[in-house]
């Protein structure tokens, strides 16, 4: 594993932004998944700030981050500034009608509430791009000294499981683990249920998917013959926990296979039938608030802001398919094969390709546990044809290029070890059946 000797020194890649100007249009996050819809869809129609304020268990639930920053925004809208890192969590309680979810919560076979999906949602500054990093349940990662929501103290650990973050000290310990390893700094952070997923899952309709082959499994309930469906509720909720009946049938195939997931969900979010429809937006809204309400869904106080929600909506909504990309943190499987370690050095090139906004290019395979491939590519709803190009006189000669106004090359793109597998909102990737 890379050393981290510098960490102390290391900037951030990104800190709070504040507002620009004005914008009366607001739009809708697209890069995240169903953890990540409710935390920023649930605001991004204007009609949704009377459902946020009437619903105060917003921030009265929120829980408190190191160094969070509360306050109150100006009045008006506007597309953030600088950079963002969010953090979401999808935990696997067994409290209420979680329970009956799971047959581990039935079984009475697991204790507390662990983080079986932790992703960091970075955006840029400008040029936007946006970046989702997977973390790897069983990543073997040391984790900090912890204060839990009860005011409880948690000792900092040299080894552990990744998911035992939250049930040790809640969303705020998962925060302080990603960041230790990671070097970044984290503003925002929100952590869904199960329930809430199945919940926000129906109120945007459905995700299509790809599966390449008939898929039955026991362990989740999940049967779909080979091709795509549109899936919601609780088989959307299968299908972003299947692992045993998928690929090498670990976490690994799972993350692609949420990816996939994620991927198809944004070029739902960004095509015209989603983000021209009131009525759509105005039920996720009403949807997330019912699951704060309900405890389904947790926000930092960072985020539980109506505004700031919003500003940071307003960042991505023109963002290409090709510059939102889905990444697995670097692994290598561990001694025994049950649990992999972090791969820190290949970790720093994403990390210090992202401090530096520079894009960013796949080199290895959409899976660490052969859980998807490439079977297409999509286009953007934003990308029409160009417009044709004058033909010029015959005889005529033409003139050089001016310096002056010759545009800028681009940001020189940072190849990424193969170690780091992931796939663009441009892949379509279809789901392989366990081998």
């Amino acid at each position: 594993m890379g050393a981290r000797t510098d960490r102390a020194r290391r900037q951030p890649v990104a800190r709070h932004g504040v507002l620009s100007s004005p914008n009366p249009f607001v739009q809708v996050l697209t890069v995240l998944g169903a953890m990540v819809v409710v935390v920023v869809l649930s605001v991004t129609a204007v009609g949704a700030f009377y459902v946020w304020d009437a619903a105060r268990a917003v921030e009265d639930n929120a829980v408190a981050l190191d160094g969070d920053d509360a306050s109150t925004l100006p009045p008006s809208i506007g597309e953030i500034e600088g950079g963002v890192n969010m953090l979401i969590i999808g935990t696997d309680s067994c409290e209420g009608a979680n329970a009956a979810l799971s047959g581990a919560c039935q079984a009475k076979t697991t204790e507390g509430e662990r983080n079986d999906v932790t992703m960091l949602v970075h955006i840029s500054d400008e040029p936007r791009r946006v970046t989702v990093v997977s973390f790897p349940r069983d990543m073997i990662v040391p984790i900090p000294a912890c204060t839990g929501e009860d005011g409880r103290q948690y000792s900092a650990m040299s080894a552990q499981m990744l998911n035992a973050s939250y049930m040790y000290g809640g969303m705020n310990c998962t925060v302080l683990t990603v960041e230790k390893l990671t070097g970044i700094d984290i503003q925002f952070a929100g952590a869904i249920r199960w329930t809430g997923v199945i919940n926000m899952s129906d109120a945007i309709g459905g995700v299509e998917v790809c599966v390449a082959d008939d898929i039955s499994d026991t362990h989740t309930g999940l049967n779909l013959t080979a091709g795509t469906h549109t899936l919601e509720g609780a088989e959307a909720l299968q299908f972003l926990r299947i692992r045993h009946g998928i690929g090498d049938g670990s976490d690994l195939g799972r993350i692609s296979n949420q990816q996939q997931f994620m991927s198809s969900m944004v070029r739902k979010l960004q095509s015209d039938g989603v983000l021209s429809n009131p009525a759509t937006l105005f039920n996720l809204a009403t949807t997330a608030v019912t699951q704060v309400n309900e405890k389904q869904l947790i926000l930092s106080q960072s985020l539980a802001n109506p505004q700031r929600m919003v500003q940071i909506a307003m960042a991505v909504k023109s963002v290409p398919y090709e510059d939102i990309v889905f990444v697995q943190y670097p692994t290598a499987y561990a001694d025994g094969g049950d649990r992999v370690v972090p791969l820190t050095a290949d970790g720093d090139v994403l990390f210090e390709a992202l401090a530096n906004n520079q894009p960013l290019q796949l080199t290895g395979s959409t899976s660490d546990g052969y859980g998807t491939e490439v079977v297409g590519q999509a286009e953007h709803p934003g990308v029409g044809t160009p417009a044709p190009t004058p033909t010029a006189d015959a005889g005529a000669t033409e003139a050089p290029a001016d310096p002056a106004t010759t545009p800028e090359p681009t940001s020189t793109s940072v190849a990424l070890p193969s170690t780091i597998p992931g796939q663009t909102a441009k892949d379509v990737t279809c789901t392989q059946k366990q081998r």
